[in-house]
């Protein structure tokens, strides 16, 4: 949710990072998110789940790759 809303307000990804057990939001904005970006026009609630696992697990594995590591990298990937 919190990648996904910063996306929307055109935030720098790049340089945030998930604060485990963070929250923003309440649960109704958290949803509209996951609608809005899922691609599927009236999802299952299993469809949803799917694509939150599926996208949490590639942004926690972004997050530990050095290779996407701004400090890292600096500015050779720039928008990667």
């Amino acid at each position: 949710f919190q990648y996904l809303k910063r996306f929307d307000q055109g935030c720098n990804l790049d340089t945030f990072h998930y604060k485990a057990h963070s929250v923003e939001g309440n649960p109704a904005q958290c949803l509209q998110q996951f609608l809005l970006h899922c691609g599927i026009t009236d999802p299952s609630w299993s469809e949803l789940r799917n694509f939150t696992w599926f996208l949490n697990v590639q942004l926690r594995d972004c997050e530990a790759s050095v290779f996407c590591n701004p400090d890292f990298v600096q500015d050779t990937l720039h928008g990667f």
